[in-house]
């Protein structure tokens, strides 16, 4: 009875819906039904199909008018093509009677027929399509080398759509039938010969393999690699028609999605990048600026491609990213809504702030810190027309802003910029001083991310916290204020504390509590849920933050703040735990990432476990934090042996491995130096570390005052630290193969020191040169090591000796003796650590 009754509404359904189709459209349907029924249906049994066929040309010609005439009907009604039921049960017919006429190539019927299929492809929905996509494909591909222009035109615009709008269930088979049929050699071939043709071939032709290249990341190179190709597209860059140039940096990009391509392009010179950064300027419509900050994003995503650029062309491509990130515009409040503006994608390029370099400075030349603040609060300029604002204005200018949500959506691109910006800020340096309102600007920026930053501690460190509205740009602003907090830049640094600790001084201490019980519980969970790693990221971060500030640093401590982080670091190091950043900062999402190829060993400084990272982080600040708590030196001791017992073998583990981040590795090498262990060795160096001390194969013996000596290599010294070795010996060689011919002989040349030189410090100095690293307990050691490494100009092993933070970006130091293969290309200054070298002994 049930069943009847939903079969009758069902039916009921379908008549209401026949009812609202327009009398022009049923007829329509009607003419379309005769002309089908002129030909003949046979059963296919290789497909199990049913299939249309007619060899008459007056028939094929009136079943291509009917279709025509039948799809542009239902076009202009929206309610035919959703709803309908004989669009449903038409299309199989439909698309049937297209393949045959198609496949029968009749070259009267061609042109008409491929500019139905472009209609077919362009108002039918893509599941009606989806029986005989392959065959729609297939066909298509086999007529885009038609020598009628009229025909391979509209189908390579019927391929683009029927491309453009794969599923991605469909994807690869489709992709499979394309490789079958060579199509992008033949493409290839019809921009090579278009010289004679109308521009619009070139451009359905270049606009159909830029789809296909996106798709397709294996064709990318060899298409690359077409040398004419190339020129021909070279020769198109002089055109002025923005049709062209809009395809043009369309194929650019989707060849760009491939590094090797990337590295390609940009070697071709500041004639290709001035192209880039001239579309992007406000001369040109809205979509090829686009297109030109979307090409860019895909050349620079690296940080070997982004100072190739910025060396060529730099200055012009950040004022071309300036000016893309001021255009509000009128409707400046519905941003959120088009992802797809200038601004949107000038903020995207911006993120190349992430890597050092002279760029920053001129992003603060050019006011970054006023463009950023725009772009968080409205009309800030008018509210902030004095240089100088008492900090109750500022705090109630912030507040005020930030509550219109102003531009929300570009908020994560924001605080990524402005954390890039601070941590990369030199300790000397004042970004403060580029114009005259930018102290004020960056004062506001900084209180904008503390009160933001506050909110989404206090929404996150609550368990079960899966409500928050805006959880999109939790990660990123406290992100932001961690960057901040630790900048190099002394000023930053130190406001940021300031404004974080006078914004926390009612709410902070029960905010760092519920924070380390959120994360004692839920570094425990079996299973995490996307907000259950947010949740530990934020209260991660939360943690690293108010450590900084000393009313916080005794709490953290005496909840056993410390053992709940190393836990979670352990469960990371098990792969127990993993969040890569897009996991929680969606806005990091991007079609043109998922598509790129060739990206290999090309990650970020902090690499693709972020919790991982920001646990190595925290760990390393409060190990240093704890070592200031001077008045209570036991506290400390008991933590450091706490750690040291569960975790420090783990580490010196981390710190040999290659599949590991550079971030990850310089804050393992910052821990273990609380241990005694300093440096940064690898599997490699093991190796190499048997033969110190050894008499097989050394060449040189090195004698300090007191007449102790050590047996060593030359060329090893020569490349880990030439410093130990006389400058008579160095700069009568231009290589470390001659300085190794040198001392072979039958005799061991000798060198000695002066008494600048303690014995002890010397060979804690030679087990680093060998092994990577070394061990010393006593802080004694410590000191007179530090005066050799420091006269031996040794910086990555005197920056651990000191205990100096990591910087941002910068490359893990690798045991490499490769440079003893090659030209030395310098002398080294021996200084005072020689005395005298004898060549006998």
């Amino acid at each position: 009875m049930i069943h009847s009754t939903v079969k009758s509404a069902t039916a009921s359904k379908e008549k209401d819906n026949y009812r609202s189709l327009s009398s022009h459209i049923i007829t329509l349907h009607r003419r379309l039904l005769h002309s089908l029924n002129l030909g003949t249906r046979y059963f296919d049994e290789k497909t199990n199909r049913w299939k249309w066929q007619s060899v008459n040309i007056e028939v094929q010609k009136n079943v291509l008018r009917s279709i025509a005439a039948f799809l542009d009907s239902i076009s202009a009604d929206a309610r035919a093509t959703r709803h309908t039921i004989i669009v449903k049960e038409s299309a199989a017919d439909i698309l049937g009677a297209l393949l045959w006429i198609l496949q029968c190539k009749n070259e009267p019927l061609l042109s008409m027929a491929s500019n139905v299929a472009v209609k077919l492809v362009s108002i039918l929905p893509s599941p009606l399509l989806q029986p005989r996509l392959l065959d729609l494909v297939y066909c298509l591909s086999s007529l885009l080398s038609s020598h009628q222009v009229e025909v391979a035109i509209p189908c390579a615009t019927a391929l683009n759509l029927v491309i453009s709008n794969l599923s991605a269930t469909s994807e690869k088979a489709v992709i499979e039938a394309l490789k079958e049929t060579e199509i992008s050699i033949c493409i290839v071939r019809n921009i090579k010969d278009c010289g004679a043709q109308k521009i619009e071939y070139f451009l359905e032709m270049a606009s159909l393999l830029s789809t296909i290249l996106l798709r397709w990341p294996s064709s990318r190179f060899p298409v690359c690699n077409d040398v004419e190709l190339m020129k021909v597209l070279a020769n198109m860059r002089t055109r002025t028609d923005c049709a062209i140039k809009l395809v043009l940096l369309k194929l650019y990009t989707s060849l760009a999605l491939c590094d090797s391509v990337a590295q390609k392009l940009i070697e071709d010179g500041k004639v290709f990048l001035q192209m880039i950064v001239q579309a992007m300027g406000k001369s040109n419509p809205h979509d090829v600026r686009i297109e030109g900050f979307r090409l860019a994003q895909c050349l620079l995503r690296s940080q070997e491609n982004c100072l190739k650029v910025m060396n060529l062309c730099g200055e012009a491509l950040v004022d071309a990213i300036i000016c893309g990130m001021r255009e509000t515009g009128p409707c400046s409040k519905k941003i959120e809504n088009n992802y797809g503006s200038v601004l949107v994608e000038a903020c995207k390029l911006a993120q190349i702030t992430r890597w050092a370099g002279n760029h920053h400075i001129r992003f603060w030349k050019q006011g970054i810190d006023e463009v950023l603040l725009n772009l968080l609060i409205e009309n800030i300029h008018d509210q902030s027309s004095e240089l100088v604002l008492p900090l109750e204005k500022q705090i109630s200018v912030v507040k005020e802003g930030l509550k219109l949500n102003y531009h929300v959506a570009l908020r994560s691109y924001v605080w990524d910029i402005l954390g890039w910006l601070t941590i990369h800020c030199g300790e000397n340096s004042n970004p403060c001083s580029y114009t005259h309102e930018s102290e004020l600007h960056i004062n506001l920026l900084i209180l904008c991310a503390c009160f933001t930053f506050v909110d989404a501690i206090q929404k996150w460190c609550r368990i079960c916290q899966n409500d928050a509205d805006d959880n999109f740009q939790s990660e990123p602003v406290s992100r932001a204020v961690l960057m901040m907090i630790y900048s190099p830049c002394n000023y930053i640094s130190s406001h940021a504390r300031f404004v974080l600790s006078d914004i926390l001084k009612v709410i902070g201490n029960p905010c760092l509590k519920n924070s380390l019980h959120t994360l004692d519980y839920i570094s425990s969970l079996k299973s995490y849920s996307s907000f259950d790693k947010l949740q530990l990221v934020i209260n991660l971060i939360g943690l690293t933050c108010l450590s900084s500030l000393p009313q916080y640093q005794r709490c953290i401590i005496e909840s056993r703040g410390i053992k709940t982080v190393v836990l979670l670091v352990q469960r990371c190091l098990s792969n127990d735990i993993h969040v890569e950043r897009p996991e929680v900062a969606p806005h990091l999402h991007t079609v043109f990432h998922k598509r790129s190829c060739c990206w290999i060993g090309k990650g970020d400084w902090e690499g693709s476990n972020v919790l991982l990272f920001y646990g190595m982080w925290g760990l390393a600040e409060f190990l240093h934090q704890c070592g200031l708590l001077l008045d209570n030196p036991l506290e400390f001791t008991r933590e450091v042996t706490n750690i040291k017992t569960q975790l420090v073998n783990e580490l010196h583990e981390v710190c040999s491995s290659t599949s590991f981040s550079p971030g990850v590795k310089w804050y393992v090498s910052y821990i273990l130096s609380y241990f005694g262990f300093y440096g940064f060795p690898n599997e490699f160096s093991k190796r190499i570390g048997n033969s110190l001390n050894k008499e097989e194969y050394a060449d040189l013996r090195l004698i300090v005052a007191n007449g102790d000596s050590v047996s060593v290599h030359g060329v090893i010294l020569a490349v880990r630290c030439p410093s130990l070795l006389p400058s008579e010996v160095l700069s009568s060689s231009k290589s470390s193969k001659e300085i190794t011919d040198y001392f072979v002989g039958e005799t061991v040349r000798e060198v000695r020191y002066s008494s600048h030189v303690d014995y002890e410090a010397l060979m804690l100095l030679l087990e680093y040169v060998y092994l990577g690293g070394l061990h010393a307990a006593e802080e004694e050691a410590v000191k007179k090591l530090k005066v050799l490494a420091k006269r031996c100009n040794v910086k990555p092993l005197l920056q651990m000796l000191c205990r100096q933070s990591p910087k941002w970006g910068t490359p893990f130091p690798s045991f490499n003796l490769t440079s003893s293969l090659d030209s030395a290309g310098s002398y080294f200054s021996y200084g005072l650590l020689l005395d005298q070298i004898h060549l006998d002994i």
